[in-house]
């Protein structure tokens, strides 16, 4: 198996509920924040893990005299090398660990995994200063969407099948999520059944 086998497989958007966000400008009235869509060091190995387990080899070399802890990353898949440098966050989270999670996004962006979301338009969303989130979390377009959940309902299924992948949760409140995307997803593809009014949440 070649890169150039699986690199249609190592681009592909990720499942809408991968992706999070965060602000990348907040306005003087910190009201309004550009929200900017990213995915974590996990959803990069998963998707190796998936696409090539044993072909993938990421290495880091802790680069000396910076300001804030900074690596060199080194990813390697199925014999193609990939460099970039991975600088940790202000503050708490500004450690190695979270450098070379950087790094390794980084050095995935060159071979396509996530790139797509540079590509997003910008999005801008009213933003909770107290809680430091948006008051809505901000929509994918259905190019940045995998196949699957770009049809009715699509989404909401996922994401009602990702709470129920291990059991179902004991917690009321999580058993309501579950229901109301079910609920969701079934509308959206028989929306004539009526479905939004029937039953409750247990």
């Amino acid at each position: 198996m070649k890169l150039s086998d699986v690199q249609k497989r190592l681009q592909a958007p990720f499942p809408a509920h991968v992706v999070a966000w965060k602000p990348g400008v907040i306005t003087k009235d910190r009201k309004r924040a550009l929200m900017l869509a990213h995915i974590d060091a996990r959803a990069v190995q998963d998707r190796l893990d998936a696409i090539c387990p044993d072909g993938w080899n990421f290495e880091v070399e802790v680069v000396a005299g910076t300001r804030l802890p900074t690596v060199k990353g080194r990813l390697t898949v199925l014999g193609v090398t990939r460099e970039d440098i991975g600088e940790a966050p202000e503050g708490d989270l500004g450690t190695l660990k979270a450098a070379s999670s950087d790094a390794l996004k980084r050095c995935a962006v060159h071979f396509g995994i996530g790139r797509y979301l540079y590509d997003l338009p910008k999005q801008w969303a009213d933003w909770d200063d107290a809680k430091r989130q948006p008051t809505s979390t901000p929509e994918l377009p259905d190019w940045a969407r995998p196949d699957h959940e770009r049809s009715p309902g699509g989404a909401h299924l996922v994401q009602a099948m990702e709470q129920l992948r291990y059991e179902l949760p004991e917690d009321l409140e999580l058993q309501r999520e579950v229901y109301k995307h079910l609920k969701a997803a079934l509308s959206s593809l028989h929306p004539e059944s009526g479905l939004s009014g029937q039953g409750r949440a247990a």
